[in-house]
Formats: C-alpha cells, structure tokens, sequence
C-alpha cells in the first residue's frame, strides 16, 4: 500500500486544521492509500510525523495557511495548498500525488515558505508580510518608548542640548535599555517583513537592511530612512531571497544554500542596494530639504509652520522628521528658539491623537489597536513620535494624511502663538521641565492638533461592524464558580453546550443576524459576561476569511477577554444562511465556539477538534438535520 504523510494547519488552529486532516485520510481510505497527517492547531502539534514515516512516503501534501517548516522533505513529491483546499479537495490531492504530478521538493529549509497559493492575490501576500513584520515591530516600540519616557519623567533635567539624564543613575540605565529596544525597532520590522516573504534565510539580510534603513550614517546621511526604508528593506529582502531559490545549484551545495549562500548573498545585494540605490538619494534629500528649510527662515512664519509640521509628522522619526527636528535644534544654539516650539508641539501630536482616537472612537478601532493606543498616549506626553508607527504601518492610507494635518495645524497655532522651546525636545514633558514659552498656549496648539487629527479619523477610518451593534448584557443564568470551571475537567462536549445555545430553525437569511442571536444565547449562559465584546472577536475573525466552510457548515469562534470557559452555540437552519461559503452554498449548521483568551488546558480544543473532525461525516450532518429536538442534537454531539 502507497503511503502519503501530510501538514495541515489553519491561521487559529480551531477548526480548519482539523477538517483538512480528516478529509485527507478518508481520500486516502477512498484511494486505498495510507494517509498520515500531522496537525498544527491550538492544541500544538498533534500526530507527528516520524522521520520513518517521511522516507516510507511516496509523497507530502501541506494543506496550510501559516508557515510551516519543509525541510524534512527534501527529495519527496510535494504539494502545498491552502488549508481550504485540504477540507475541499482532498481527493484531488491524494491522486495528484498518485499520478506523480507532485514536483519534488529540494532539501533547501529556505522553501519551506511556498509561494502563495494560487487564488491568493498578490496585494493579500503584501499585506500579510507587512503586518508580520509589525507585529513583532510592536513590542520593541512599547517597550523602549515607555522605558524612554519612564526614565525622561523620573530622572530628566531641561538643558540647551535638550532633556538630560545625568550619568551614573539608574534612569540613564533605563534610557539607554529604551534607546536599546527603539533601535531595534525598524531592524525587526524589516527582518520578520522578509521572514513572511522567504522564511528563515530573509531574516538575516532583511534584519542587516533594516540596520541599514536606521543608521544613516552608513549612506552618508545625518538622517535615517526610517520605518519607511525598513518596510523597503524588508520587501527587497525577501524577494531577493525568493528569486536566489530559483535558481538551480548542483545537490552537493544545496544542504548549505539556506545557512551560508542565500543569507551571505542576500545580504550583500540588499546592503549594496539601499546603500547605493536608495541611501544616497536620501542623503541627498536631506541636505535638500535642509536647504530648502534654511531658504524659508526669511518667510512666511504660517507656512514654515506647517511645512515643519507636515515633515515631523509624515513619517515618525524617518528622515524627512530627522531634517525638520535637526533643523529646529540646529537653531537653538543661535539663540533662535521660536523653530522649535511649533516642532516640540507636532512631535508630540501623532501619538497623542492615536491614543486619544483608540480611546473616543471605539467602533473605529481593534482590540489589538486600542491596547496600542493606551501606550501610544503615553509615548505622546514624552514627545516619542514613533508611539505612531504601528498605527501607521497597518493603515498608512488614512492615518498618515489625519496625522499629518494635526501636526500642520498644531504647528500653526503655536507659530502664531509665539510658542518657544529652548531644548531639542519636543512633547509636554518639556512643558512640565520648563523649557517653553507661552505654555498655556503650547497646549492650546497640541490640543488643536490632536482633535483635527481625531475628527479626520472619525470619517477616514471604517467602522468595526461587530462594535455598532449594540447588545443588552443579559444576566447569568449559571453561578461563577460553574462559569469559571476548570477547561481540563471537560470530558465531553455536552460540558460546553447547553439548551439555551441550541436554536433549532434560526431566522435570517444572512449571518448578521444569526451572530447576533448566537452571541447573545452564549451570553445568557455566564460563560461570556459581555455579547458584545464577544461579538467583536468573532466579526474580527470574519474579516480574516469566511468561516462558512462549504459542505452546508459554519463555524464562527473567536477568543475574548470576555468569555470564562469554553462555550458552544448550536443553530439549524432549514432555509440556509448565506455565509458567503467557499462552495456559495447556504450553511444549515452553525456552529459558534467561545474561547477564553488565554485558556488554560486544552480539553476544550481536543473536544473542538472532534467536532470539526465529525462534521466531515455525511451521515452525522444529515442526522443534525433530522434531529427532532435539542435532546436529539445533544445525544449525537455525545457521540463524540
């Protein structure tokens, strides 16, 4: 008998991986073919494949939408697809490899990224790298932005050269840690944009480009590229590692193509690049715009103001906000005091907007997004324009225009206010330390600023479908201590699902409506305190991808704050729900799966596992569509 070891793995880990695995290995029975899978879900992973097994195979298929490593098959007749595809076309996939139309996988660890599949468009592909890199961007930002401003708050003294920390204190320990994780910022946003991209080998040359983006020194310049060249460096990385796996190299070498070759050559083409390609231009720039700034002194004072403040704020630290903040600091030791006062109060503006926008805009805004802004705030009164960047990395077509109108204008008040600085800092904190002129006023323009910026975000930026739809908190119908059980003690499925999460012949034609019911039949159980923060989680995850996974099924789930303990609602419909189903066909069967943010244990996931696995059964759909009433449905669910 042939054999076939197979990977599936979903972008949650609830669901899909599951079906996908299922799927395959009833091909497999189907072809008369021996089908392994190992799954990489919530859980961890499940079923692992044995190094035996792989040589014993006569080819991999890996249906996944996350990275998955591929090294351990180099030579083997390999497919990847989607994990869709794994639930939908497994037969398809099994004769693929039965039919030899497989192409062999090399030993090189750099594929183990493949490229895109095919539906998958290339604008999806960009997007994904980009918000990799930003994810693992974020927390360095937080991270050195509030040690920075811990250590300018406690410790920080107004001088002529700016805010200083005197030597020798535990605060200019905690500065230099923030300087540290700032530093590294733009690096790990380039690096893990080109990990997205080309897998392990793009996390060298695009870290080394990212490097490159942050020093400007190495390209002769006093500013540096900023986030912009790391998203730059990044890209140009993982590409460039993409197309050095193309090409083909003799089988001696290939076992050291991903730890030596792609990663030394990469680097070398990337560096040589953004160095002679990219980083002499933006040398010139800012020589250019410093020219051009020093040629306006004589001027207009309104649109100085708002050229500086356009610059601070465009793009966060990058070098057009290094070309006006040096040339307001290069002003003070001429006594001129007057440039950075307007400059102090943009700096602070991006950041400060952000937060407050997180804070009064909630329909606006993610969860994720309004954790950022809390700390984006706090960056904001220490004058840390980067507090803004990861607002502007993943909506930089709407933040950027808001952010950059709020520091023209605010500028522009201050201008005309007469607002002075005489330290090269920027913020409230130097307000607080002294070092401004017409303080009541400086406020005055940094409030301005921020509410131009926030009102341009109230009409720019779409609305959250899941936070307009208000939800009445219902009361518990279980006690606490039921609600709060612990998820290892749950041995069946009945344990998360209850009569009143059972809806037998559900009304609506659309799932906004059968969300709304099923969030709040979740609620009534105590299980999940707010329907509405609930809600929230689960549109989130429909804006990822559809949940009707075809075959007459839904399986909506998200993880909340919100929710105690594993929880599972049931819905029948006889007419269908249009869930926007990869096959277009109606879903019959829904079901919406509850579970703790951070759950301890993985009982429940096991459980949801077995679901997901029996829903693959013609006959099990076919009886939850003849049960008769919630005792019948909870009796077939108890099968498993």
């Amino acid at each position: 008998m042939k054999k076939i070891v197979a990977i599936t793995s979903c972008p949650v880990g609830i669901a899909h991986t599951y079906m996908a695995a299922e799927n395959l290995e009833k091909a497999g029975k189907e072809l008369g073919v021996q089908v392994k899978v190992e799954t990489h879900g919530s859980i961890g992973i499940e079923n692992p494949l044995t190094e035996q097994e792989i040589n014993e195979a006569d080819g991999v298929i890996i249906a996944a939408d996350t990275n998955v490593d591929l090294s351990r098959f180099g030579g083997k007749p390999l497919i990847k697809v989607g994990v869709q595809d794994g639930v939908h076309k497994s037969v398809q996939l099994v004769q693929q490899i039965l039919d030899g139309k497989a192409a062999i996988h090399t030993s090189d660890a750099s594929t183990s990224v493949q490229e895109e599949e095919q539906t998958t468009s290339i604008g999806k592909q960009i997007y994904k790298s980009l918000m990799n890199g930003v994810s693992y961007m974020v927390p360095f930002v937080v991270t050195g932005g509030l040690l920075i401003a811990l250590s300018l708050t406690l410790g920080g003294e107004a001088g002529p050269g700016g805010i200083v920390v005197p030597e020798g204190t535990i605060w200019s320990t905690l500065l230099a840690l923030g300087g540290i994780a700032m530093s590294l910022m733009v690096p790990v946003l380039s690096a893990f944009i080109a990990q997205s991209i080309a897998d392990r080998p793009g996390l060298v040359p695009g870290f080394i480009g990212g490097m490159l983006a942050a020093n400007g020194a190495l390209y002769g310049s006093d500013a540096n590229a900023g986030f912009l060249g790391g998203i730059v460096t990044g890209f140009l990385a993982g590409y460039v590692v993409v197309a050095i796996k193309k090409v083909k190299v003799p089988k001696v070498i290939q076992s050291i193509m991903p730890i030596i070759i792609i990663p030394i050559l990469a680097s070398v083409i990337v560096g040589l690049s953004f160095i002679y390609i990219v980083g002499e231009p933006v040398a010139w720039l800012f020589q250019a715009l410093t020219d051009f700034l020093v040629g306006m002194q004589g001027g207009s004072e309104v649109v100085l103001a708002m050229i500086l403040g356009a610059m601070i704020a465009f793009d966060m630290g990058g070098p057009f906000n290094k070309v006006a903040f040096l040339f307001g600091s290069g002003l003070i030791a001429e006594g001129n005091y007057q440039i950075m006062g307007p400059i102090a109060v943009a700096i602070c503006i991006p950041p400060l907007a952000l937060g407050t926008a997180s804070f009064v805009l909630k329909n606006k805004f993610t969860r994720p997004e309004k954790e950022a802004g809390k700390a984006a705030f706090a960056m904001g009164l220490f004058g840390i324009t980067e507090g803004a960047i990861p607002f502007a990395s993943t909506d930089p077509v709407r933040v950027i225009p808001s952010i950059v109108a709020g520091s023209m204008v605010g500028s522009v008040v201050a201008m005309l206010s007469n607002v002075t600085n005489q330290v090269a800092h920027g913020g409230p904190i130097v307000a607080v330390l002294g070092a401004v002129g017409n303080v009541v006023m400086f406020f005055v323009a940094v409030l301005a600023g921020v509410a131009t910026t926030v009102i341009m975000l109230s009409f720019l930026k779409p609305t959250i479908k899941a936070a307009v739809v208000e939800v009445p908190t219902q009361e518990p119908t279980v006690t606490p201590e039921v609600a709060t059980e612990n998820t290892e003690e749950l041995t069946s499925i009945l344990d998360i699902i209850v009569d009143d999460s059972i809806v037998l012949d559900i009304e609506g034609e659309t799932k906004e409506p059968v969300i709304e019911e099923l969030t709040k039949r979740l609620a009534t159980t105590g299980n999940v305190t707010s329907a509405e923060s609930f809600k929230e989680a689960i549109y989130m995850r429909e804006a990822q991808s559809t949940t009707g996974i075809g075959m007459g099924i839904a399986i909506p789930h998200g993880k909340s704050d919100s929710v105690l303990r594993p929880t599972l609602a049931f819905a029948r419909s006889t007419q269908g729900v249009d869930w926007q189903a990869l096959d277009g066909e109606p879903s019959h069967l829904i079901f919406m799966i509850a579970v703790p943010k951070d759950a301890q244990g993985d009982m429940h996931l096991k459980i949801l596992q077995r679901l997901s696995r029996k829903l693959m059964d013609d006959d099990f759909r076919q009886n939850l569509m003849d049960a008769k009433d919630k005792a019948a449905i909870k009796a077939l669910l108890a099968e498993m």
